[in-house]
């Protein structure tokens, strides 16, 4: 893999410059046509899942003829083809290699993990290798605006598997054995319009109530439990000499546990109005369970750590608070490695970059991990 480190620089210009926006479906399918060519060239049997406002999503199959008779179950690995950036982007930002670094729209999240996938394929035909069990590689183009389309292909592949690997970004030089789990709530006041000056008393202030609500939702943030409630977004009212009839906000919601998410949304749910002539209604609620911190999935991090050792560098652990398609897998029961990707900076930020020496090793890593699981 280290002598092959201007093979993954190549392949990496390439899947960046082919730009991939979650909005822009005409634009991502030009990519996926692409990634659907080279995974056909590695040998795999390939199905491309096609949509109607996204992007298609591929799977990719691996276990040759000459394999012979294929053991029970599948290992799966999840990429994201699609990235934050507009089309257009890689125009003025161009992909470009300085200092170690390789810069450009999506690099780091998560082009870079996509390249490693593919040069792990890649290794493993070049050596001959044998995977414990049939590979199984799924490309979605839907996973920056929530996995809309690709949760049910994600969870039904991942039934099948014995474990999960994700190709997100690490987190510094550590992958992820837990995430929180993300919901997203929409508070919505109905008062009574009324002139602010000739009338103010008729009225029934939204804004007014809203705030008391946006009070009570904050207070709900624990940091000792992991988990955190944020008014992100407030609109309301039309003029200043109105008296507001309509209010909402938006939400987001972090958890630690799916207990911590029961106990969140039914307390959103059941959030009363102080004014009783104000009217309040809650929707929304947990869109990616949490990727809890099970045995198995300590297990898999044990063996993953011994392997990195045995290739000659360090692998610690880490969580976070952003979700991934491994909360799926896992809240499934389905041992989860995420995190497995690029080691870089500045994820959905202009001066986005992976480290590029530490892509073989992680491609490397990725092999083992087929081989011994």
């Amino acid at each position: 893999m280290q002598g092959r480190e201007q093979q993954f620089v190549d392949l990496l210009r390439e899947v960046v410059e082919l730009e991939s926006p979650s909005l822009d479906k005409a634009t991502t399918d030009k990519l996926v046509t692409w990634i659907a060519g080279k995974l056909q060239d590695l040998g795999c049997t390939v199905e491309r899942i096609a949509q109607e406002q996204y992007g298609d999503h591929l799977i990719a199959r691996y276990w040759p003829e000459h394999l012979g008779p294929a053991p029970e179950g599948q290992l799966l690995a999840l990429c994201h083809l699609d990235t934050v950036w507009p089309a257009g982007e890689i125009v003025w930002r161009p992909f470009r290699v300085e200092d170690g670094k390789a810069y450009g729209p999506g690099a780091m999240d998560m082009k870079g993990g996509v390249v490693q996938a593919l040069m792990a394929l890649q290794a493993i035909n070049d050596l001959g290798l044998r995977p414990a069990r049939p590979l199984v590689l799924l490309f979605n183009t839907d996973e920056e605006i929530g996995s809309r389309t690709s949760r049910p292909l994600i969870e039904q592949e991942a039934l099948r598997s014995k474990a999960t690997f994700v190709l997100e970004p690490a987190e510094g030089i550590s992958i992820k054995t837990f995430r929180k789990g993300v919901g997203m709530f929409r508070v919505c006041v109905q008062g009574r319009a009324a002139h602010a000056g000739a009338d103010h008393k008729r009225g029934v202030n939204a804004i007014e109530e809203l705030a008391h609500q946006i009070l009570r939702i904050q207070a709900l943030t624990d940091y000792s439990s992991g988990t955190t409630l944020n008014v992100g977004v407030v609109s309301g009212g039309s003029r200043t000499n109105v008296v507001p009839a309509s209010a909402e906000a938006s939400v987001d919601c972090r958890v630690s546990t799916m207990a911590e998410a029961e106990r969140i949304t039914e307390t959103m749910k059941a959030l009363q109005p102080v004014n009783p002539a104000a009217k309040l209604t809650v929707d929304g609620g947990l869109n990616r369970p949490p990727m809890e911190r099970t045995e198995a999935i300590v297990a898999m991090y044990e063996k993953a750590r011994g392997l990195a050792a045995e290739l000659g560098f360090e692998l610690p652990e880490t969580g976070t608070g952003g979700g991934s398609d491994g909360n799926f897998t896992a809240a499934l029961g389905v041992p989860t490695l995420d995190g497995l990707g690029a080691i870089g900076h500045g994820g959905h930020a202009i001066d986005e970059y992976l480290v590029i020496r530490y892509m073989p090793e992680r491609a490397a890593l990725l092999v083992r991990l087929w081989e011994s699981t």
